[in-house]
Formats: C-alpha cells, sequence, structure tokens
C-alpha cells in the first residue's frame, strides 16, 4: 500500500490526483532542482479517510513522525529544540487550485521557550515574536475557530497605542505584549490555553486543513467552478524559511506572463520584510518585482532563471511563490496559473509561435466560458464619464451596479435581481459568496496577486484592486474618494482593463470580439484600438478557425425567423437544428387559430387552416432563403393548442363582468367553452406534440404543405433548400409512422403539382424516456433523430425547469443533491444514458441515422464534449452560443485525440 506521507523528493507535476497542486508543484521544482526548503505531503487519500472516519488514519501519525525525523535532519534543527527550533509551515493544496479557499498556519513549533532559540538563530528579536503572534493569530482563526477580528483588533489597539500605521512599526516588546495579549483571547474565547506542545500544534494543523475541505465557502466556491466535493485536500508540511528578517528579506508571487492581459514579461507582487500571507491577504500594497531588482539584484536574476526554467518545463504561464531569506531565495509553489479569458487566448498563440506548443495544445487551452467573457460589452471610452479613483486592473470587464460594501448584502441585493459591486478594503475567504453574486469588485488594497485579483480572475469577474485612494468604511456603509462620498445603494461603475472607477453607471459598447464575430476578422482589426486588442482578436481567430478544422460536431442553430438565421448563419451556424414553428401562431395569427379551434364542422376548420397556409409558406421561405444550402429542421406544433388561445380566469372574469352588465359578447362565450374543453391539469404531459397533430385533423398536413410549397418555389427560382421534418414527442413508432406517411403524401401531391421533386427527410425529437428506450424501432420510421434534452431532462428526472429552478435549486446544490443544475449541463448518469441507449440502437437498426441535440445543451460546453463522446452527428443551440459551441466541438475533438494516443 502506498503510503500516506510523501516527501518532496519522491513526487512529481503528474500526481496532483495524490499530491494535491501544491504537493505536485513542490514535488516537480524539488526534481528540476531548484531551492525548495525541504518538506513532506500528506495525501489527499489520508484527507479521504477523514472524512469518512472522522478521524485521522492510525498509519497516519507514525508516517509524520518519520516525515519529520527525515525533515530534522535535512535542516540539521529539531523540532522543539528551545535552542535551535525547526519551524514548519501547514498548508493545503487539493488537485484544483482554490486560492484563499483553504487553510494554512506558518511558524508551527513556537512556544514560550522555543520563540527564544528562534531569536537567538536569527539574531533578531523582534522577529521572534513577531513570528510567535503571527502564529497565535492564524492558529487561532483556523485551528480554533476564533474570529479574526478578536486578534485585529488587539492589533490595532497596539499600533494605536505606540502611535503608529503599521505593524511593521511595532517594537520588541510591543510584540511580546501583544502575544500576551492574543494567549489571553485564546483563553477567553476557547477555555483552554495556547496548546505549547510543537507535536499537538502539528496535529491539530493538519486536522484543521483536513477540516478545510468542508467549510462553506470551500463548498460554495467548488459550487461555482464544479470542482468534485469528494477529491479531499493534501496538506503540505515544509520547512519555515522567513521573509520578515529585515530588509534584506521578504515575500512575493510572480507571474510569468501578465495574467490579466498575457502579456510576455515579468509580473508579480513584492513585499519586503513580510510573509506570504502579507502579499495574499492584500492587507498591505505591495510593489512591483522591480523592487526586488532594486533591492538585491542577485536574488532578482535567479527568481528570473527559475521563472524562465518553470515556464520553458510546464510549456505555459505559471503562477510562483517565492521568499527571500536575508538574500537567499527559496520557491515556495508553481502553478500554471490562473489567467483572464483575454490572456488565455493570447498566451495561447503566444506559445505555440514560440513552438513551444501545438495549435491542438493551445485549443485545448481555452474554454468556451473564456470565448463568452469576451463577447461582454466594454465602457464607450467617447462617452461622458466622471472619474472617481484609479486602481490596478485586475480582472478585465466593464461592470456596472450598486456600491455594497458586505458579502451578506450583495447576495441579498442580487437575489432581488439588483446589479452590485462588492467594495471592501481588501477581501477575504468569507467575502467568496459576495464576488460569486456583485457584478465586479473593488478593493483599496492589495495587488494583483491578491486575494480579490485571484479569486476574480479565476472566475472570469471584473476586478480592480488597490485603489489607495478610496477609503472604505463598511461600518458606516460608504466610501470617500476624490473628495466625494458614495454611499451604499449609488451606482458606480468599474473598468477591469484600465483600473478606473467611475461614479455613476457608463455606457457600454460591442467587444472587440464581438465585432469579430459579426463583421469579419479584417473589420474587427480596421475598428480595434490597439496593437492589444488586435493581438486578441487575431488569437481567437486562429483558434477558432483551428476549432472548425478538426472537430467532427457540426453547429447548428435555433432560429424561428429569417432575422435569426442570418445573424446565425454569420456566427458560424452549419444549419437550423430547431425552428420552432409555434412561435410563428402568435401575434396577429393568434385569431387564425382561434378559428381552428371554435370550427363547427371539417369544412369550417379547413377554411380557417386555409387561411393560415399562405402565411406559415411566406415564413418557411425566408427562412429555407438565408439558409440556402444548409439543413433546416422544422419541428412541427410542439406546445398545447391552449397556448395559443387567451388565459381561462381572464376570460371568465371578462365573459362574467360581460354577462353582468348585459353585454355578453357570442363569440367570447363560445371562445370561453372551448378554452375550458382544452384546458388541461398539466399541460406540459398532455394534448401537445405529436399528440395534437393526429387529433387535430389537418393540423400538421398544414405545415408540412406550407414547408413544401416554400420548398419548391425556391427550387424554381434555382436555390438549394434543405428542410427537414421534425415530429415532437414521439413516444410510440405508430405515432410517428402515421405522421411520416401524411407527410410522404403531401410530398408528392406537392411534387405533382409544382414539377419539382421533394423528398424531405422526416424524423422525431427524442424527448422522452421510453423514445430513447425504443430508439431501435423509431429508426425504422425516421431518418433522423433530434434530442430535446430539455423536455428529455423533465421526464427523466420528473421536475419541471420551470417550476423547481426556483424553488429548491439552490438546496439542493447547498446540500450536494446537484452539482449543477441538470438543465444547464446535461446529466450523464441519467439522461445520458438514454441518449447513449438511444444513439447505439438507433443506429444498430439504420446505420445512416443521423444524430443531433437541439435542446440548450446543445451550447453547454461540457455537454457538447459528452455529445461528442457519444457519436452525435450535430450540436444545436441559441444563435449568440454558436461561437462557444464552435469552440467546444473543437477542444472536444483534440481531447479525444488525445486520450487515444
Amino acid at each position: 500500500m502506498v503510503g500516506y506521507v510523501w516527501d518532496f523528493s519522491e513526487g512529481d507535476k503528474d500526481a496532483k490526483d495524490l499530491l494535491g497542486g501544491k504537493g505536485a508543484g513542490l514535488a516537480e521544482m524539488t526534481r528540476l532542482g531548484l531551492p525548495v526548503p525541504p518538506g513532506f505531503t500528506i495525501t489527499t487519500q489520508a484527507c479521504r479517510e477523514y472524512m469518512r472516519d472522522g478521524h485521522v488514519p492510525a498509519e497516519l501519525r507514525v508516517e509524520v513522525t518519520m516525515a519529520m525525523r527525515r525533515l530534522e535532519d535535512a535542516m540539521q534543527r529539531h523540532f522543539g529544540d528551545p535552542a535551535d527550533p525547526l519551524l514548519v509551515s501547514v498548508r493545503s493544496g487539493a488537485k484544483f487550485s482554490m486560492p484563499g479557499m483553504m487553510e494554512t498556519v506558518l511558524d508551527v513549533g513556537l512556544n514560550d521557550l522555543t520563540v527564544h532559540g528562534l531569536a537567538s538563530f536569527t539574531g533578531d528579536e523582534r522577529f521572534a515574536w513577531d513570528s510567535y503572534r503571527r502564529l497565535i493569530q492564524m492558529f487561532g482563526r483556523t485551528v480554533l475557530g476564533i474570529a479574526g477580528e478578536e486578534f485585529s483588533d488587539a492589533l490595532d489597539k497596539a499600533k494605536a497605542a505606540r502611535g503608529v500605521a503599521t505593524d511593521v512599526e511595532l517594537g520588541t516588546d510591543d510584540l511580546r505584549d501583544l502575544v500576551g495579549a492574543y494567549k489571553a483571547i485564546v483563553h477567553e474565547q476557547t477555555g483552554r490555553d495556547f496548546p505549547q506542545s510543537p507535536r499537538e500544534q502539528l496535529d491539530l494543523a493538519i486536522s484543521a486543513v483536513f477540516d478545510s475541505w468542508n467549510t462553506e465557502r470551500a463548498r460554495l466556491y467548488r459550487r461555482k467552478e464544479r470542482i468534485a466535493d469528494d477529491l479531499g485536500t493534501a496538506v503540505n508540511v515544509c520547512a519555515m524559511v522567513f521573509g520578515n528578517l529585515g530588509p534584506t528579506s521578504g515575500t512575493g508571487v510572480a507571474f510569468t506572463r501578465d495574467p490579466a492581459t498575457g502579456r510576455s514579461g515579468v509580473y508579480g507582487d513584492y513585499l519586503a520584510n513580510a510573509q506570504g500571507e502579507d502579499v495574499v491577504a492584500g492587507i498591505r500594497n505591495t510593489s512591483g518585482l522591480t523592487e526586488l531588482e532594486r533591492l538585491d539584484p542577485e536574488a532578482y536574476g535567479e527568481l528570473r532563471r527559475a521563472m524562465r526554467r518553470l515556464e520553458t518545463h510546464y510549456r505555459d504561464l505559471c503562477d510562483i511563490e517565492f521568499t527571500v531569506e536575508r538574500g537567499r531565495l527559496w520557491m515556495l509553489q508553481t502553478r500554471v496559473g490562473k489567467r483572464t479569458a483575454p490572456a488565455a487566448f493570447r498566451v495561447a498563440v503566444q506559445l505555440v509561435d514560440e513552438h513551444l506548443i501545438t495549435l491542438d495544445e493551445a485549443l485545448d487551452r481555452v474554454t468556451g466560458a473564456q470565448l463568452s467573457q469576451l463577447l461582454f460589452p466594454q465602457f464607450d471610452a467617447d462617452a461622458d464619464r466622471d472619474l472617481l479613483a484609479r486602481g490596478m486592473a485586475a480582472s478585465p470587464g466593464a461592470a456596472v451596479g450598486m456600491a455594497v460594501f458586505d458579502s451578506t448584502t450583495a447576495q441579498a441585493w442580487a437575489a432581488e435581481g439588483k446589479d452590485v459591486i462588492l467594495v471592501r478594503r481588501e477581501t477575504n475567504p468569507d467575502d467568496l459568496g459576495g464576488m460569486i453574486a456583485a457584478q465586479g469588485v473593488l478593493t483599496a488594497r492589495g495587488g494583483k496577486t491578491s486575494h480579490a485579483a485571484v479569486v476574480a480572475r479565476g472566475m472570469g469577474r471584473t476586478c480592480v484592486v488597490g485603489a489607495e485612494s478610496i477609503e472604505v468604511d463598511p461600518v458606516a456603509r460608504r466610501m470617500h474618494a476624490a473628495g466625494r462620498t458614495v454611499h451604499e445603494g449609488e451606482v458606480i461603475a468599474i473598468d477591469g482593463t484600465t483600473g478606473q472607477v467611475f461614479l455613476g453607471a457608463v455606457p457600454v459598447k460591442p467587444s472587440p470580439v464581438s465585432c469579430y464575430l459579426d463583421e469579419g476578422l479584417e473589420a474587427a482589426l480596421a475598428q480595434a484600438d490597439d496593437d492589444e486588442t488586435r493581438e486578441l482578436v487575431v488569437a481567437v481567430d486562429r483558434l477558432l478557425t483551428h476549432a472548425d478544422d478538426v472537430r467532427r460536431l457540426r453547429v447548428r442553430a435555433n432560429a424561428d425567423t429569417p432575422q435569426d438565421a442570418a445573424r446565425a448563419r454569420r456566427l458560424g451556424a452549419q444549419g437550423i437544428g430547431l425552428c420552432r414553428t409555434e412561435h410563428m401562431f402568435l401575434g396577429e395569427r393568434r385569431v387564425l387559430v382561434e378559428r381552428v379551434v371554435l370550427a363547427a364542422d371539417d369544412g369550417e376548420r379547413q377554411a380557417a387552416l386555409d387561411a393560415l397556409l399562405p402565411v406559415q409558406r411566406e415564413d418557411f421561405v425566408g427562412l429555407l432563403h438565408e439558409m440556402d444550402g444548409l439543413p433546416t429542421t422544422i419541428r412541427l406544433l410542439d406546445p398545447p393548442l391552449h397556448e395559443f388561445l387567451p388565459d381561462l380566469t381572464e376570460l371568465s372574469v371578462k365573459v362574467a363582468l360581460a354577462a353582468a352588465r348585459g353585454e355578453e359578447d357570442p363569440h367570447d362565450v363560445t371562445l370561453l367553452g372551448a378554452v375550458r374543453r382544452m384546458h388541461e391539469a398539466n399541460p406540459m404531459l398532455g394534448l401537445r406534440g405529436v399528440r395534437l397533430g393526429l387529433v387535430i385533423p389537418g393540423l400538421f398536413a398544414l405545415q408540412i404543405r406550407a414547408v413544401c410549397e416554400a420548398t419548391a418555389r425556391l427550387l424554381a427560382q434555382g436555390a438549394s433548400p434543405r428542410p427537414e421534418i421534425m415530429v415532437p414527442l414521439v413516444g410510440s413508432v405508430q405515432e410517428l409512422r402515421l405522421v411520416r406517411e401524411e407527410a410522404l403524401r403531401i410530398m408528392a401531391e406537392v411534387s405533382q403539382e409544382t414539377g419539382q421533386q421533394l423528398d424531405l427527410p422526416v424524423g422525431c425529437m427524442i424527448e422522452l424516456p421510453r423514445a430513447a428506450l425504443t430508439a431501435d424501432r423509431l429508426a425504422g420510421e425516421a431518418q433522423f433523430f433530434s434530442f430535446g434534452t430539455n423536455d428529455l431532462t423533465q421526464t427523466t428526472w420528473g421536475f419541471s425547469r420551470d417550476d423547481v429552478e426556483g424553488a429548491f435549486f439552490a438546496q439542493y446544490t447547498a446540500n450536494g443533491v446537484l452539482a449543477v443544475s441538470p438543465f444547464e449541463t446535461v446529466d450523464v448518469r441519467g439522461v445520458g444514458r438514454l441518449v447513449k441507449i438511444a444513439v447505439e440502437e438507433g443506429r444498430a437498426a439504420r446505420p445512416d441515422l443521423h444524430l443531433g441535440v437541439c435542446g440548450e445543451h446543445g451550447g453547454d460546453p461540457e455537454s457538447i464534449r459528452f455529445f461528442h463522446q457519444a457519436g452525435l452527428d450535430y450540436v444545436s443551440c441559441s444563435p449568440f452560443r454558436v461561437p462557444v459551441a464552435r469552440l467546444e466541438a473543437g477542444r472536444a475533438a483534440v481531447s479525444s485525440l488525445a486520450d487515444t494516443r
């Protein structure tokens, strides 16, 4: 059996499942010979067993003892030695990066005795007491569950008593007194003294990191990022190196390329005389890496060489944490860095041009979600704007909303449909809910690697940080800047691309990528304001073009009008996968539907249908003209017929009031009788779809004839219309057979009448479990299947999307019943299994069966990957999602190819 504890020298970057991302990165840097402090990783398997059993595995404590002794030998110091103590950090590290979501404890091993040994070893008594107070503060909050404000209030009182602004200005005696105050807080809040045993500190810290996997903020983050709850976190125990040993020490975070824009170069934050948490927390505004170059050119040069080596090794943008201890560089972490959507596309293409990766790999490194972000509007630079402040551009985009000053308010107002901007001095992990709810995040402190910046970039949320001129007063719920006060509820706007903050709303305009998709590459390049924008547009074009070259899945659009069809075609749609003809029966045409319903006999009904024929025919002429040469799937009428009639309650009231006045309208009375007659308790499972076409004579025949006559007219004009007739809600092969026979009869009639030979494909939607389970029989009559995954999900799960999404989905995701709405991403185990059955059995019966999906899952990135694997021929989605579907279909193809190698 593989042990629970691995030394850094034993793992590598491919062991993230077991060692977590941080542990795998430390192991890989150790293998590369970079200066990593010695240490070891407790595996995710130990965490999973801890979560299952409620206690750490018995063998773990023994393995930790053995690992600590190896660490002591490597460092030539001993854990708990009063004269020359070894101190360690205890940090979380899951397989997927979860910045700021789980716990870290530094300086483990300090106590009332070893603090003197640390002072003697470093020759710096102030540093020793500062480290001790940091341990008590982090340990108290993380391990003992004491509110962080208890410690920060005590720190603020100490600074006020000394008359200083920062903790760096506190002296040795101040810090010694602060340690006493912190220990008193621990005793007061927990009823026990701060643990003096270094091993007890270590064991409790390890358990706390395990526990942090299931904190509410960690679970919320995982739900947002769709990370599985059962992965667990690794724990990394590392020998402490100190960035707070005076001006020749410091700590920082570096990126091999700018994670906000993708520019090549050296980017990051550095704080002299600080520990890593000071950078991430954003409590002190940082300097750029040029400050390290000025203070310590040798350490800076070594860092630059390490950065280049890591980027070359990982062949990607790397995020690096480091500490300089009295001039000596130590590497504390590396990982493939989170980046904004513009940076993702630029970096991917840059690495292709530098011959570090292939185009296939570049395509796999961008996502449809990132492409969607590039379609968001941007602020109009030519519009009047009231500049309030400037900060650092941390995550691009344009965000407008009401200023709110705490996470709870942000979530509450967003739930009411309000757009909000979360404004904080600095964010912390407990602000995650508010960050998700807000349109954007603004902080007065912190740099590009602060908690706010890193989390916002990962979520694609607009963010401006380090706006130093803003004074945030969360108690009074207001902020001051440029001599003005903004109260909670007032509208502000933030530009995550420039770092500007504006008072009031700012007009927006289409993004450059939207212009490219609508008007083409040359037009977009001509409209671009700068080289950076042009580089982005070219990068998107190259990757989207490559996706089109490699994808197997074709991409169609759901479109009901010529205007929608034309837009879909401009966006790259290769046909229409779903035309909802019911949308053509609304508005002024509703009266014609009423005549069909109210018809007293077959002749009257046929006359009403004949009146509908020419307008329906013109609908299809316009649609087929726009999609000339491309397949156009036309779904016959699907909803219950009563949806085209007046509301029962409203009509009943109208008739009753008219009767009371003695002004009864015979038409309304007759109509009310028909509406009552057709009223159903559960209409979505009643008289709709194919059932409607079989019960109401002539209804489907009208639509089929309109399609055939429109096709014949366009053929006579030399066009190439390619309509397909789709029968909805089929559950029995006999239903499909009856409609198909009628369609063939009408095709033959129109062919004879017009002289144009018609042979239109007839297929059906698979949106009932029975249809999926009898696909072999349906394939005997259908030339194609189109999976209506919206209804298939409803009928498989047994709930209505419109009713349940607002009613209990939030609770279901919160308690783990659902990781994501099955209407958003296809339920692979349930609905997906039905799709696979229908694909396999349908194709077995008819090898040339054409297969597609027309539910909105056709535009969802994760679902597209499943549809590719299931063997479908195309996906269809809303026109605006077509570019995303094209990209994701290409990614699915290259990913499948990579899996077979």
